[in-house]
């Protein structure tokens, strides 16, 4: 469900600066408009005002005019030679110098006229113009920092408890739009994190109480009464293989921990090597299981910790012999440009469980607590130390013949 854009947006901060930079920019425009309009109004408006008088008072009728307009007028004394004509003056009427200083008062007149009234319309406009910007940039500025007010209120109201939630943001797409994706992706991301974190504590608590449950039993029970010697010993023997598993739980739990933060020292390894000194050191289990091991070894040399490199080939070599299947089974140990591979035989694994095997105690059976059983953590050592070495781990189910092949491929091979 889409979160619409409804939040109110705080007074102060971030709106008020946009308001002021929004409302700034669009009085700038506007006072430079109304000056541009000025401008250009008055350069041409005397001209346009005396042809307009000129056209529609003409000379005939300037007699006419006011009295007081009239002695205003410069008076201008006919040339001698109109002294001297024979020829009789107009009868009435101007004389044409008269008439020009006429139109020229009235343009005079008529353009300071429309000057004044084009000043105070002007300069009244573009007050109400302000206080509109400033009321529009307001609004403008609400409604692009809305968004990041639905951002905060969601982190601001995030938990362990409703990491569930997500923005979801409806808007059209933009920088915005694609914070709040990306903000929702990040939840995600810490969701199952934070989901993990949660089970891998449970399974541990679990893990680590079921021997101290056995252990408890074995002791109240096994030693309850006069037990014979006999009796003793088996229950010796049961507490002493019960602390084996537990040292090796915390082993693993420690080992995970390390390979969760990262490399303490980088040089150059011979994978190849490490996993045929790996499969030399498991070939004593894999024949007392029937399962044959096989190697494969091609060069391949990488920059990383040379003892996680150790465990992560020891715990996919002894994975593929611990799951298999007893008699005719196999594991195959590749290396080469394309990194590590084990395939191994086994009980078919179920496709969707696959992706959930690199989770702590994770099992594709049920724990039966037989001897040799190890904790659920292989897979997700491996993963952890192919992330550590920048690596990248996946694990596959074989189409045929059950089973599994795990590869990790180093960055910069092939």
């Amino acid at each position: 469900m889409r979160r619409p854009l409804s939040r109110r947006i705080p007074l102060g901060g971030e709106r008020t600066r946009l308001t002021a930079l929004y409302a700034g920019l669009l009085v700038l425009a506007g006072a430079v408009l109304t000056g541009v309009v000025y401008v250009l109004v008055q350069e041409g408006l005397y001209s346009s005002i005396s042809m307009a008088v000129t056209t529609a008072v003409p000379a005939q009728r300037l007699e006419h005019l006011p009295d007081s307009w009239q002695s205003a007028l410069p008076v201008t004394p006919p040339p001698s030679a109109a002294l001297a004509s024979p020829l009789p003056l107009p009868s009435s009427g101007p004389v044409p110098g008269q008439s020009l200083a006429i139109t020229r008062t009235v343009s005079d007149a008529a353009e300071s006229a429309a000057l004044d009234r084009l000043l105070t319309v002007s300069v009244s406009v573009l007050a109400c113009y302000a206080i509109l910007s400033v009321a529009v940039a307001w609004w403008a500025a609400g409604r692009v920092l809305r968004p990041i007010a639905v951002i905060t209120d969601t982190a601001r109201r995030l938990s362990g408890a409703n990491l569930h939630e997500r923005i979801a943001l409806d808007a059209p797409p933009g920088e915005l739009k694609r914070l709040a994706d990306t903000f929702d992706g990040m939840l995600g991301r810490m969701e199952q994190l934070v989901s993990a974190q949660q089970r891998f504590a449970a399974n541990a608590a679990h893990e680590l109480r079921t021997p101290l449950a056995v252990q408890r039993a074995a002791a109240e029970i096994g030693l309850a009464g006069e037990p014979s010697p006999e009796r003793v010993a088996r229950i010796r023997a049961k507490l002493v293989e019960v602390a084996d598993d537990s040292e090796r739980i915390i082993e693993g739990l420690l080992l995970l921990a390390a390979s969760e933060e990262g490399l303490r020292e980088r040089r150059r390894v011979a994978v190849d090597e490490v996993a045929r000194e790996t499969a030399a050191a498991l070939a004593g289990e894999a024949a007392e299981r029937g399962v044959e091991l096989v190697v494969r070894p091609g060069p391949l040399t990488v920059e990383g910790d040379p003892v996680l490199l150790e465990r992560l080939l020891h715990n996919l070599v002894a994975n593929g012999i611990r799951h298999n299947v007893p008699e005719a089974g196999r594991v195959e140990v590749r290396t080469g440009p394309d990194g590590v591979t084990v395939t191994n035989t086994g009980p078919v694994v179920p496709p969707e469980t696959v992706p959930l095997l690199f989770e702590p105690f994770r099992r594709s059976t049920a724990r039966t607590h037989a001897p040799g059983e190890g904790a659920g953590l292989g897979l997700s050592i491996v993963d952890a130390i192919a992330r550590a070495h920048g690596a990248k781990a996946t694990v596959t189910a074989n189409p045929r013949g059950g089973g599994l092949t795990v590869r990790v491929r180093f960055p910069g091979l092939g």
